[in-house]
């Protein structure tokens, strides 16, 4: 039948994008309408923590709801060809680089800030498109009401991300 959409963010989209590679312990899909009750619990009892193909490859499946991520309203998701060729039953997309860094501002822990400084690196990030899809992604997230304490701490770590990384002085 029809090729289930999966929609691959986190370190794994940039790893699927760029010449990139780092240790990760889980594969984060975003939660969406096509990943239904029963097609998530399909995917989690093969491929979630603890199951045999975890163990086999050291990675594990988490499917993430879209509520939690800081993400513009829009996010861009990209085919990825090479691996979709090898797929039988699913279709791969990947978080756009800058939207998954911009979703990497609000826990900004310090594996966040070393994926930003890799991309930066690797010429993968355009600061004005970065700084375009943070303000459309906090406008998103303030609509949200989650706190001012939360909203000044995700603001500060954009500015940190553009001082360190991108080199934009403010």
């Amino acid at each position: 039948g029809e090729k289930l959409q999966l929609r691959i963010i986190g370190s794994m989209a940039l790893m699927l994008q760029a010449d990139y590679l780092r240790g990760t312990k889980d594969g984060d899909i975003l939660d969406t309408a096509e990943v239904d009750l029963a097609t998530r619990a399909e995917l989690l009892v093969l491929a979630g923590k603890g199951t045999p193909l975890a163990g086999k490859h050291d990675m594990y499946l988490d499917i993430v709801p879209r509520g939690i991520l800081l993400l513009p309203p829009d996010p861009r998701f990209h085919p990825v060809p090479g691996l979709n060729a090898r797929l039988v039953r699913f279709e791969i997309e990947a978080l756009d680089i800058v939207d998954v860094l911009v979703s990497k501002l609000k826990p900004y822990r310090s594996s966040d800030a070393a994926d930003i400084k890799a991309m930066a690196q690797r010429g993968r990030i355009d600061p004005d498109r970065f700084r375009e899809r943070f303000l459309a992604a906090l406008d998103r997230f303030a609509d949200g009401a989650k706190g001012a304490e939360k909203f000044h701490s995700i603001v500060a770590n954009f500015h940190q991300a553009q001082r360190e990384h991108l080199f934009v002085e403010e």
